[in-house]
């Protein structure tokens, strides 16, 4: 199911935090506004008031809008130009990426304090295995209601939980718990559930494929539920009709996989207007290489190859890759590395977007390290962990990403790359 997916708020006594939650382990948590949240969190002053968290300038996008903004009509990943259009007075602020990850990695520790069995979707969601956590901490809704509490208690913030007997339908009740909520629902009670819902609540339909499903008059779960499987097939395929008719069923046999591992970290901007300077590409590409290095070094990783990715005017995009000699998480390598492969590029062309991206990760925990390009015993490795310890009591925007970088280019629009 997408983030924009809108399911309307509990309020059934038959779904609601006090329902039978038999044989409903699996919980879905999510975050309420996360990126919009902390940064009311930071600035207790903005709360009540529509904050909006994204791209700020043309082209930017809304990564995360409070519940106020929303009220307008605010949505994530909709233009900010369309966003400020709608809400003119709202606060619009870049992302902090680096607080970001931060407050998820406490909320994730409350997590891990009740059950190993956690599996991060993003920065703002899980799916949670409780059924070694009953002994101590009672049945699945009282476990998902002490994880409400400590989120809020310790972290100053708010989530939303879906309790059910698989991973989809625990999502689905998240959503529809959504904001500051609880919702259960019954194992014996699933397609009570979910057979009224729109088609559009199950994973894997889009927009295109809601509209071949509506063209055949299917509009609720229900009706997909009791298609033909012909009919579901001439709609959107043969792989994807057996997957939505189970999931129309209410059957979703996937476990919580807690070994969820990142590919790849890194970050991107897109320019507000084409850049064809080169100290301005030199710029933005050290900018990146810091941001990435930080969400390394958070989350206690190192990698092997640097990847530079470069959109042009006309859309056109194109990605080069190198592969070092042993797996850093700095900055500095990072940097040197993409403008080695930017130079080896030579584009002549405007471009429109550039990004910096660390593939090949391992634990740094696990992986031996070596000094970085022949620096001394103290250097990048060490300043890099240092401005680290400074941001996260100062925030980034006060560290700066580097020597090397000089004054923050006002055209940028900043976004983070998941893999």
């Amino acid at each position: 199911m997408g983030r924009s997916q809108s399911l309307p708020r509990g309020g059934d006594p038959r779904f609601g935090p006090d329902a039978d939650d038999t044989g409903c382990a699996i919980l879905h948590v999510d975050m309420d506004a996360f990126f919009a949240s902390v940064e009311v969190r930071r600035s207790p002053e903005l709360r009540g008031r529509p904050v909006v968290v994204g791209g700020v300038g043309p082209r930017g996008v809304v990564s995360s809008a409070s519940y106020e903004a929303r009220r307008y009509g605010v949505r994530s990943a909709m233009p900010t130009a369309r966003a400020r259009a709608l809400c003119p007075h709202a606060v619009y602020l870049p992302p902090d990426f680096t607080a970001y990850s931060t407050a998820s990695r406490a909320v994730m520790r409350i997590f891990r304090d009740v059950t190993p069995l956690v599996e991060p979707l993003s920065l703002d969601e899980a799916f949670l295995d409780v059924t070694g956590a009953r002994r101590l901490f009672g049945p699945p809704a009282a476990i998902a209601g002490l994880i409400r509490r400590r989120v809020a208690e310790e972290q100053h913030l708010t989530c939303s939980v879906g309790v059910a007997s698989s991973k989809f339908v625990a999502k689905l009740g998240s959503t529809r718990a959504k904001p500051d909520g609880l919702l259960v629902v019954p194992d014996a009670q699933v397609l009570e559930f979910l057979h009224p819902l729109p088609v559009s609540a199950l994973w894997g339909v889009g927009e295109r494929s809601a509209e071949a499903l509506h063209r055949l008059g299917l509009r609720t779960v229900r009706d997909l539920a009791e298609a033909p499987a012909g009919l579901l097939r001439r709609a959107v395929g043969e792989a994807s009709a057996a997957h939505l008719h189970e999931l129309a069923w209410g059957r979703d046999p996937r476990r919580v996989s807690p070994e969820q591992v990142e590919k790849s970290i890194g970050a991107e901007v897109t320019f507000d207007t084409d850049v064809t300077d080169p100290t301005e590409i030199r710029r933005s590409l050290l900018a990146l290489a810091d941001k990435a290095g930080a969400r390394l070094r958070a989350a206690g990783q190192v990698g092997r190859t640097v990847s530079l990715k470069v959109r042009f005017a006309d859309f056109r995009t194109i990605s080069r890759s190198r592969t070092l000699a042993v797996p850093t998480d700095t900055a500095r390598e990072m940097f040197d590395t993409a403008w080695a492969l930017w130079g080896a590029l030579a584009p002549g062309e405007p471009v429109r977007l550039v990004g910096v991206r660390m593939e090949g990760l391992a634990p740094a925990e696990e992986t031996p390290q070596q000094l970085t390009l022949g620096a001394p015993e103290r250097g990048w490795r060490e300043a890099e962990a240092a401005a680290d310890a400074a941001a996260a009591r100062f925030g980034r925007s006060v560290i700066g990403p580097a020597s090397l970088l000089g004054r923050r280019d006002p055209r940028r629009v900043e976004k983070p790359t998941r893999p």
